[in-house]
């Protein structure tokens, strides 16, 4: 059996953090769907989507996880007032241009791929190169070399 090519060249993980109720599935609902919800129910655990965009004609995939507000994910931890600054200092609106945000986000992180100041081959890093389909349709990624005598 054979699997269809994938129709992206690389997998940008963002991870929404922040306090329970502040809109957090709104926005992931919003860039996603493309679909505004004014009252989205609360996240258990965790959810997320995903969306393919074009950055600088490169097709990547963005997958956006949901974190329901727990501690556990606050090791980017920003309070409302630094986050304010950000935007004020960077010409942006703090509940607006959803789309923008996500797009100015995805052609920073290619800049710094491209760049050479951002390693793909760090697992912390977020960012993957597609797995790779070789001949007879079995996918591989190219992160995780094959052990002797394994044919997994």
């Amino acid at each position: 059996m054979t699997t269809a090519p994938y129709n992206y060249s690389y997998i940008f993980k963002y991870i929404i953090i922040g306090d329970m109720g502040v809109g957090k599935s709104c926005l992931l609902h919003q860039f996603t769907e493309k679909k505004f919800m004014a009252d989205c129910p609360h996240t258990i655990g965790v959810e997320f989507g995903t969306r393919i965009i074009e950055v600088s004609g490169q097709k990547v995939k963005l997958q956006i996880w949901d974190t329901a507000g727990q501690e556990r994910f606050r090791a980017r931890d920003v309070t409302y007032e630094e986050a304010k600054q950000f935007a004020e200092e960077n010409g942006k609106l703090i509940g607006e241009n959803v789309e923008d945000a996500f797009l100015e986000a995805a052609k920073k992180i290619y800049q710094n791929i491209q760049d050479g100041s951002l390693d793909l081959n760090a697992a912390e890093s977020g960012v993957q190169h597609k797995p790779t389909a070789p001949q007879g349709g079995r996918l591989n990624s190219d992160t995780q070399p094959q052990k002797e005598g394994c044919s997994c």
